[in-house]
């Protein structure tokens, strides 16, 4: 299903119409604007803004709180504002799709709407957010959404890329799969010490050490399945240049993303800017892993057939 799927992806694409580059690179900038988004919650959170706007979805019951202003509300404020933003481009994505879906790939109508089914989720998150008053199990639903839909992003994204394959990926795909599965459960682990801020208190009064234990020895399975993914890129020969590339781009994220988190756990989280590059890498980890699952997946659409 998953080969028929992207034959006829890649078959649409040979010839490539107008809407498709449209909107292909709508997504592109949504997934950018998201990467942003989640760049811009992580530092909302960490900077104690998460209620620096007590209503919602207004805030002070304004667009604009100009007297209220401060860099907490400003957080805040842009947040609400990108993920606005945001959510009017996924109405014209899951328009667009469906309006010219004679002219694209029969999955993507569906694609565009459950990603647009994501973001008004994503909204009520938002919202029950703030009226729950920051509950740890709403923030990192909140975030664990987040990294669904900018995935989902990415893989329309990448699906839409005009992709020469070489036939030589064969079990990459299933190797990059499972590497991006345990990056995102890695990055709910890191939500839910964030949200219930289980380093702080762990090192205040010995408790929730076994949230922040979990994650910690959490590092070890998504870092072994991408050092995995790019080895066996490494070693596959004539593979494509775009998946040699996202390996070697994984194996950079992946490194810089160790560094931080022991950098973030040394410090306490006491240096926000360097907790919110820490959720912004591991982000960009996922994305990176699942473009890279994508292209193999199109890629093995050509293997031979005994591969």
């Amino acid at each position: 299903m998953t080969e028929s799927l992207f034959q006829s992806s890649n078959a649409r694409l040979k010839d490539v119409s107008q809407p498709s580059v449209w909107i292909r690179r709508l997504v592109w900038k949504i997934a950018i604007a998201t990467l942003l988004l989640m760049a811009v919650g992580s530092a909302t959170r960490v900077m104690n803004a998460g209620l620096a706007c007590p209503d919602w979805p207004l805030c002070y019951g304004q667009l604009i709180p100009t007297r209220q202003m401060n860099l907490q509300v400003f957080l805040e404020w842009f947040h609400r504002l990108d993920a606005a933003l945001i959510g009017v481009s996924a109405i014209a994505l899951s328009s667009l799709s469906w309006w010219f879906r004679k002219q694209l790939p029969q999955w993507l109508p569906w694609a565009a709407t459950f990603a647009l089914f994501l973001i008004v989720f994503q909204g009520i998150l938002g919202g029950l957010t703030v009226t729950q008053l920051l509950r740890f199990d709403i923030v990192t639903a909140h975030l664990g959404t987040a990294l669904l839909f900018f995935s989902t992003l990415i893989i329309i994204g990448t699906a839409l890329t005009p992709y020469q394959g070489t036939g030589a990926a064969g079990k990459l795909r299933w190797l990059g799969l499972s590497a991006a599965i345990l990056v995102y459960l890695q990055s709910i682990l890191g939500g839910l010490v964030g949200s219930r801020w289980a380093l702080h208190q762990c090192f205040g009064g010995a408790q929730l050490c076994n949230v922040m234990n979990a994650h910690i020895l959490g590092v070890v399975p998504p870092t072994l399945a991408t050092i995995t993914v790019v080895w066996f890129a490494w070693k596959t020969p004539g593979l494509n240049a775009n998946l040699r590339t996202l390996a070697n781009a994984a194996a950079g994220l992946v490194s810089l993303q160790i560094l931080l988190g022991i950098a973030t756990f040394r410090l306490h989280l006491q240096v926000e800017p360097l907790t919110v590059t820490h959720q912004a890498v591991g982000a960009s980890l996922l994305g990176v892993l699942v473009a890279f699952t994508v292209l193999a997946m199109r890629d093995s659409t050509i293997a031979p057939k005994n591969q």
